[in-house]
């Protein structure tokens, strides 16, 4: 597709028409210096911040069953889900491990996480299953038993989105560095960063319609 324009901010979407695979009768695009895996399931995860939710305060806990500090209880259940976060204070957390007893059940999961507290200058978005830094729109989560993890992959259908508020074309390229509980067989979890990212892409690609 042509590259978007300069002047698009994240408020703005591209007008289609957008190449869209369908899971039942999906095109076969022309994939040079690579092999097509087939049609994946597309979801989005980003890193929420604690200071866009307020009410009532919940603890979050460490692997060792510590408060790390008493947090909203929106932020509980969103950055349980997405796996890391942004606290008030600028650090970051991310997933420790599941099944702590100590720890708030996540009502969209049903599991019990405890997280670490990260350095916000090494990692500024989290951590992923690699235990490296995950970046923005460039790390994705799979099952590691259908792409390994450190496994580049390239999805076209996300060639020419855009990857700033600028409205620069990103090339569809992607790393395999995390993977997530539901995330099973052929699926793909891209990584946003930002919830407004997440409605971006979500609107030009959405989610559960599949991508190659």
């Amino acid at each position: 597709p042509p590259p978007p324009k300069p002047e698009w901010t994240l408020e703005e979407t591209r007008q289609g028409p957008w190449p869209v695979a369908s899971m039942d009768h999906p095109p076969t695009p022309s994939v040079p210096d690579g092999r097509l895996l087939g049609v994946f399931r597309n979801t989005y995860y980003d890193c929420p911040n604690e200071r866009d939710f307020d009410g009532e305060a919940v603890p979050l806990k460490d692997a060792s069953c510590n408060t790390i500090r008493e947090v909203p209880v929106g932020f509980h259940d969103a950055v349980c889900v997405q796996g890391s976060g942004t606290l008030s204070s600028g650090e970051t957390v991310s997933f420790a491990k599941r099944d702590c007893a100590c720890a708030r059940v996540c009502p969209r999961t049903e599991q019990r996480i405890c997280f670490d507290v990260l350095s916000r200058q090494q990692f500024p978005w989290g951590r992923g299953a690699m235990g490296k830094a995950i970046t923005p729109l460039l790390t994705v989560a799979v099952d590691s038993a259908v792409i390994p993890l450190g496994t580049p992959i390239y999805i076209p259908e996300f060639d020419g989105a855009p990857r700033d508020e600028a409205g620069t074309p990103h090339d569809g390229c992607f790393i395999a560095q995390d993977r997530g509980l539901r995330v099973k067989g052929k699926h793909v979890d891209v990584f946003t960063g930002q919830p407004a990212f997440t409605r971006l892409w979500n609107q030009r690609v959405p989610s559960n319609g599949g991508v190659h």
